[in-house]
């Protein structure tokens, strides 16, 4: 009889914990939302204390009716369009490369003599410093804002690929080799998941470093996108556009991180990282 009762009460904790996990992961949602929850209550109530001028301070109400008004007229999706545009092309041309490069690097001395020096030298520069030559070759478009995104989202890829190349063990490389592994299938089948977490994680770091450089290049260059709709709020003293344009490029942006985590997650579900208790 106790053996029964210990039975149903191991199948009643069972059909429990599925439920007991929801709620958990329900209240930890909820909790992360307490910070944005302070700043938005802050914001508002410094706006309407008169403790600033709408000019210095606008209201978020105002602010979300301007980005309501924009929305109406299709401004927001274009200037929104534009920069997630350039930001994703950016980093697609800088994962594909910087990844090359960085295989390149690890697995070839010649390549790592030729490259090494550029990536020592290029990392830890500020990249925007290239942007007058930037603008005087090939002008203020499209094409001048993405190289600029490529010239400093491809260093942390690059850094990255070297850095969990060679800190794969060498005893699987030996292990592969003695099974009669051919250099592509050491490449393709044991280096590269591997490698695979940290080279995502220099991704994860180059994708909203893509949409920084992004909004910077349109706030100095110009023309439409979420940076330069921002600069011409400015010039026109439009406070509540300029408070507008920071609320869309935060969404934007932690859109795009949570986008790249999910990504992670899916890429490395056979990886020990995606069965360990996570607070993400």
């Amino acid at each position: 009889m106790a053996r029964t009762d210990a039975v149903a009460e191991q199948e009643t904790l069972a059909l429990e914990a599925p439920g007991r996990s929801l709620v958990r992961r329900i209240l930890w949602g909820a909790a992360h939302l307490i910070s944005i929850a302070a700043l938005v209550i802050a914001w508002e109530g410094l706006a309407r204390s008169g403790t600033f001028t709408p000019f210095v301070l606008p209201s978020l109400s105002s602010v979300i009716e301007r980005i309501w008004s924009d929305a109406q007229s299709g401004e927001l999706a274009i200037n929104t369009g534009l920069t997630v545009y350039r930001a994703l092309v950016g980093f697609l041309i800088s994962a594909v490369f910087g990844i090359l490069i960085g295989l390149a690097m690890s697995r070839n001395v010649v390549a790592n003599w030729f490259f090494d020096p550029v990536v020592s030298v290029g990392f830890p520069m500020p990249k925007i410093a290239f942007l007058p030559v930037v603008i005087l070759w090939l002008g203020v478009y499209d094409v001048s804002k993405i190289t600029m995104i490529v010239v400093d989202a491809i260093f942390p890829v690059i850094a990255a690929t070297v850095i969990a190349i060679k800190g794969v063990e060498r005893e699987l490389i030996w292990s592969a080799r003695n099974m009669g592994a051919s250099d592509r299938e050491l490449m393709w089948q044991i280096v590269l998941p591997a490698a695979m977490p940290q080279i995502l994680t220099g991704l994860q770091v180059a994708l909203p470093l893509s949409m920084i450089v992004a909004v910077v290049a349109e706030m100095l260059m110009g023309g439409y996108g979420l940076g330069g709709a921002m600069m011409t709020a400015s010039r026109f003293a439009d406070s509540r556009g300029v408070f507008a344009g920071i609320v869309e490029i935060a969404i934007v942006g932690y859109v795009l991180v949570k986008g790249m985590s999910l990504l992670r997650r899916r890429l490395l579900i056979w990886h020990q990282e995606a069965n360990e208790p996570t607070t993400a």
